[in-house]
């Protein structure tokens, strides 16, 4: 990340610091925004992150805006980004914390690694904080959206470390 500072990671139960950022296609949104129509989960990810790799396909598969939308937030460049988007085929809804903006967003929740997930509640309380890959928690998140993210012959471990 861009500070030299230690943070601490943000639990469940802690107030989501409000942020705005802009959307890879273009304008700016802010968490008050992201959350105003229901809980919203925040992947905050890196392009050359082999486990950010692995997980993003899987969050694609579990957006479903009716009842959990997914946002990718990539501390790596726009242009970076959309290769990274086109290389794995995400749609996400992706926002940029880059070098630029000194990872603001990534340091107001304490990431020292990533994948990093946060499912942000309609009011703003986090309500649920994944580290790494944890297959349990991608089940968990996709059963919270209605679906299931895991499809015959998908072969996934069951834990990795960001």
């Amino acid at each position: 990340m861009g500070s030299h500072r230690s943070r601490r990671l943000l639990a469940e139960g802690a107030a989501a610091p409000d942020f705005r950022l802009p959307r890879l296609d273009g304008g700016e949104v802010s968490l008050g925004e992201l959350v105003a129509a229901g809980p919203a989960l925040l992947a905050f990810f890196k392009i050359t992150c082999p486990v950010c790799q692995l997980t993003l396909p899987f969050l694609q598969r579990i957006h479903t805006p009716a009842t959990l939308s997914v946002y990718a937030v990539s501390q790596n460049d726009p242009e970076d980004t959309r290769e990274f988007n086109r290389d794995f085929r995400i749609t996400l809804p992706t926002l940029l914390d880059s070098e630029e903006t000194e990872f603001a967003a990534s340091n107001a929740y304490g990431i020292s690694s990533v994948p990093t997930l946060f499912l942000v509640e309609r009011g703003g309380a986090i309500a649920r904080v994944v580290e790494g890959w944890s297959k349990k928690d991608i089940a968990w998140l996709g059963d919270k959206a209605g679906i299931n993210p895991f499809r015959q012959g998908d072969n996934v471990p069951e834990w990795k470390a960001g």
